[in-house]
């Protein structure tokens, strides 16, 4: 399943402004947190986490949280992500795939999930 999600990058960067690190860690953990450094890649990380849980066809709540789903990067920067044990094995996650990307004062994310479960995802 895929799915995506589009955000305002200066929607992020006036809640960054106003409620600083504070604002990340609701929906980032303290290791994503250190990756930000630019409101572009905070931007680029909500899109991204939307985007997950679109492609599970649940979006963010009670289901799955921010923190069920885990972005890091590779040494040269690509984005990915994994998935809290209990989401793999309900979904039965077989690979996922990921890209980001901001222009034009938005950041975008697709998500891609491969399932082996046969009503879900």
């Amino acid at each position: 399943m895929i799915g995506v999600d589009i955000v305002s990058i200066e929607r992020i960067e006036k809640s960054l402004e106003k409620h600083g690190e504070k604002f990340l860690l609701r929906y980032l953990s303290q290791k994503e947190a250190s990756l930000v450094k630019r409101a572009e890649t905070a931007a680029g990380f909500w899109a991204a986490k939307e985007a997950v849980s679109k492609a599970l066809g649940t979006g963010i709540g009670e289901e799955v949280g921010f923190k069920d789903i885990i972005l890091s990067k590779n040494e040269r920067g690509s984005p990915s992500f994994t998935l809290s044990q209990h989401l793999v094995k309900r979904y039965q996650i077989r690979s996922t795939s990921l890209s980001i990307a901001h222009d034009g004062g938005f950041a975008i994310a697709v998500a891609a999930i491969e399932s082996s479960a046969s009503n879900k995802v």
